[in-house]
């Protein structure tokens, strides 16, 4: 006769943890990551993807602690773990948030505010220009191997940051509200080219209506300041690709410091 394998409450509940706490955290990222979380991306692929990534991260983790997994206890960590992911897929998502401020920034300056295209990403109206630059940048995140780092990332932050019944430090929240800032600005300083370019061509407009009153400044202004904005763009080209490739490089040093600061103090 074969033997009969019995399987107490608490091996279950542990076999049964080991596997939701750290998918809690992935599927988080891959919610809110760019790349992860494209409309591209149907509910079921997104899955699947934070499925086989839990599965592959779960063995090498740091032990989970034991505790009933119908417990508040384990609720607790299970809601600390999702706010860590979301955390982290938030703090990505800025870096395109601030392309995306370039963007417009761009397109307003360059008279393009109007020429707008219905983004899925977002569900709203998007100036060409921003949906431009945001090509550009999921193209330089793919090349740089962006989604690679953001499976690494993870796999570190059990490192830096296990999985705890302690809640983590809540002043590190600081250097996420931080980095955001100092994101967004590289973001405005990345259409700042282009603000340039066009105040001096406005400013030449004006003094040549003040030459000739008679000129049509509406008629001419508006396709100087288009040229001129193409013009700036493409001269641009040849070194956005590093700017870009800085934010990203700034973004995940931004994000093992918020790991390290979130770490529970011993």
């Amino acid at each position: 006769m074969d033997p009969i394998i019995t399987v107490s409450s608490a091996q279950l509940d542990a076999w049964i943890l080991a596997y939701v706490f750290p998918m809690a955290r992935i599927l988080a990222v891959v919610a809110t990551a760019p790349i992860f979380n494209n409309v591209a991306l149907n509910a079921r692929a997104r899955l699947v993807c934070g499925l086989a990534i839990a599965l592959a991260l779960a063995p090498v983790l740091p032990p989970v602690p034991q505790m009933p997994a119908d417990s508040w206890q384990a609720f607790f960590v299970l809601m600390q773990e999702m706010l860590i992911g979301s955390l982290i897929g938030f703090s990505i998502r800025v870096v395109f948030a601030a392309i995306d401020v370039a963007g417009e920034l761009a397109g307003m300056q360059m008279g393009l505010s109007f020429a707008i295209l219905y983004d899925p990403q977002t569900a709203g109206q998007t100036p060409v220009i921003t949906n431009f630059l945001t090509l550009i940048a999921m193209l330089v995140f793919l090349a740089s191997n962006g989604h690679l780092l953001i499976i690494s990332l993870l796999a570190e932050s059990y490192e830096l940051l296990p999985i705890s019944t302690r809640p983590f430090a809540a002043d590190s929240l600081r250097t996420v509200v931080a980095s955001g800032t100092i994101l967004f600005s590289l973001g405005l300083m990345m259409a700042m080219p282009i603000i340039a370019a066009l105040l001096i061509t406005n400013i030449g407009l004006g003094i040549l209506t003040r030459v000739a009153p008679t000129l049509n400044l509406f008629a001419v202004g508006f396709v100087v300041t288009l040229v001129s904005g193409f013009v700036i763009l493409s001269l641009s080209m040849p070194y956005i690709g590093a700017a870009f490739e800085r934010l990203f490089e700034l973004c995940f040093l931004n994000l093992s410091h918020f790991l390290q600061a979130a770490r529970m103090p011993h």
